[in-house]
């Protein structure tokens, strides 16, 4: 009972999710010779962020593009304001923010590890591989974030009604919505790709 009790809510679940991490990284601290507080610490918790928050951005681009935008046209025209109205701005609320995190979490932890110069210049000073790779990783983050700001996030306010619009703005807004986030999901899979390259390969 009491585990079900914990579960209805989310809050409670993600607060004993945390609490569960601490516990395992206290266990983890005071076992062995433990580690100590230093710049790999700091390098590993915005590491750990940074994962967090690129699981919850990627995880609902790809809910958009291959859960509800395939199958809007299925749902019966009554049934549509749900989604419209309560489930895509609450989706597009934590999409935007943890895309604005996942830039932010990056960038702290490129400059913890102190690669961030290299990595935003691709390794042209010579220090190519790991810093080509994970640059290119970081450039294509930084094209799919300003999507989601400055294009995604502006038309779909139009296109779900949070502005007011012409009919035609509104259905131009929903397309062009569209066409960025699936311009963001074609980038993907590349940008995934170099940033694992660039821990493993390397």
């Amino acid at each position: 009972m009491r585990m079900t009790s914990i579960l209805q809510s989310l809050s409670r679940t993600i607060h004993y999710s945390l609490a569960l991490a601490i516990l395992l990284f206290l266990g983890l601290h005071f076992s062995g010779d433990g580690f100590a507080f230093d710049i790999t610490f700091w390098s590993w918790l915005a590491r750990y962020v940074h994962v967090i928050v690129a699981i919850m951005w990627i995880g609902l681009l790809w809910y958009f593009n291959f859960v509800q935008i395939p199958n809007m046209s299925k749902i019966p025209d009554e049934q549509k304001p749900a989604i419209g109205k309560v489930i895509a701005p609450a989706a597009l609320f934590y999409f935007r923010w943890a895309a604005a995190l996942t830039v932010l979490s990056g960038f702290i932890l490129a400059w913890l590890n102190g690669y961030l110069h290299q990595a935003m210049t691709l390794g042209i000073d010579g220090s190519y591989g790991k810093n080509t790779a994970i640059g290119i990783g970081m450039w294509l983050g930084l094209i799919m974030a300003y999507n989601v700001w400055f294009v995604i996030w502006p038309n779909q306010k139009r296109a779900l009604g949070m502005v007011e619009c012409t009919p035609e703005v509104k259905a131009t807004s929903a397309k062009t919505a569209m066409l960025f986030s699936r311009t963001n999901t074609l980038l993907s899979l590349p940008m995934l790709m170099t940033m694992v390259a660039a821990q493993n390969l390397y």
